[in-house]
């Protein structure tokens, strides 16, 4: 999803000289690879997108290989640009880096100020160690390396496995498969398991099959044809209570962002900005510290109000329940976007916007 952003947004700009990664994420683990890339391609520019992500289950189900991947990739990364004498290095985080009960909203300046959310610890603990290599780099090598820290994105070609995916993208599928399930149209279902498979259903499966795999998910057929509209009465159950606050940016938005920083904001703008210091000082290793930038909206809504947007937005007319023996995560986590506001970039995409390109495009198959 990020990649494809960045890609889209770089050649609307006119860029031409891209060099990608020929490899999936799991290749750059491998310190040789990744050496033999560098030293082939000497990049003047890397924008660092390539990590192993995932939701809430993903995470606490996937914890060895969320932090040993993300550790390996970045690792040898941020350390072969260095080698490689790249101008400047972007490097993506993630806002689950701040601790668990954070002050509100969210200021870079709180990392590593408590503890962590304990479900997706491996995760958060490999980003911060990709924020303070970039910062020990900086302060030791005079490199300009900058990190960011988006909040939750959406967008075309975002993940929608029923396993793995995020809040949003979940909804969009869920609501959506409810809603075929709703209007008994198994047909659409099975365009829809065709393009994203889910594990035990294929072509064949029958529409028992298919019904009874989607309840293991939370698409319950409760009645058919049950109601006085003639739909087929279905509930959609969701993971925990649905009270957490949550912050939602669109990728182009947060890669738009991101290009604006390359393009005009390097390491020693951010530590003036904080220290209102000319830029010809020579700034100590303190002043180096948390200098990461967060990217977001600036705004947050709950998991619930957030669940009937979507299901307005989709269509879908059953019942929404919530299932409170399942972890609901960090309960709020807003991010303080002021230094990013002032250095000059504002949102564009609203949520409600995007919400309603991405299931458009969820539903042609435009990703």
């Amino acid at each position: 999803m990020v990649g494809s952003a960045f890609v889209r947004n770089l050649a609307m700009r006119g860029f031409e000289n891209l060099v990608f990664s020929p490899y999936p994420p799991n290749n750059l683990t491998d310190q040789q690879i990744v050496a033999d890339f560098f030293k082939k391609q000497k990049p003047d520019y890397v924008i660092l997108a390539a990590a192993k992500v995932g939701g809430i289950l993903s995470n606490n189900t996937y914890r060895a290989q969320f932090i040993y991947e993300n550790l390996m990739i970045q690792n040898n990364i941020i350390h072969q640009s260095y080698l490689n004498g790249v101008k400047k290095l972007l490097f993506l985080g993630s806002s689950c880096v701040y601790p668990k009960n954070c002050p509100q909203p969210i200021k870079e300046e709180y990392l590593l100020t408590s503890e962590l959310e304990y479900t997706n610890e491996p995760y958060a603990v490999a980003k911060i160690a990709g924020i303070k290599m970039c910062e020990a780099y900086n302060i030791q090598y005079g490199t300009n390396f900058i990190s960011v820290m988006p909040t939750n994105l959406f967008g075309p070609n975002d993940n929608y496995n029923l396993e793995t995916s995020h809040v949003l993208p979940a909804l969009i599928r869920k609501m959506h498969l409810s809603k075929c399930l709703e209007y008994n149209n198994t047909s659409l279902i099975r365009k829809d398991l065709n393009k994203y498979p889910v594990a035990g259903l294929s072509e064949k499966s029958s529409d028992d099959q298919i019904i009874g795999k989607l309840s293991e998910y939370g698409i319950g057929l409760l009645n058919k044809e049950a109601g006085i509209t003639g739909l087929n009465k279905v509930a959609l159950k969701l993971w925990g209570t649905g009270a957490p606050y949550r912050e939602f940016l669109h990728v182009d938005d947060m890669v738009d962002a991101c290009i604006f920083l390359m393009e005009n904001v390097n390491i020693d703008d951010i530590i003036k900005l904080h220290t209102g210091k000319p830029g010809t000082t020579r700034y100590s290793a303190l002043e180096y510290k948390n200098r990461h930038i967060n990217i977001g909206s600036g705004r947050d809504q709950t998991i619930a109000e957030l669940a009937m947007l979507v299901k307005d937005i989709v269509g879908f007319s059953g019942a929404l329940q919530w299932d409170s023996s399942k972890p609901d995560g960090t309960l709020k986590k807003q991010l303080d976007v002021s230094i990013l506001n002032r250095l000059g970039w504002k949102e564009k995409i609203g949520l409600s916007e995007g919400i309603v390109n991405v299931y458009e495009n969820y539903l042609t198959g435009n990703q």
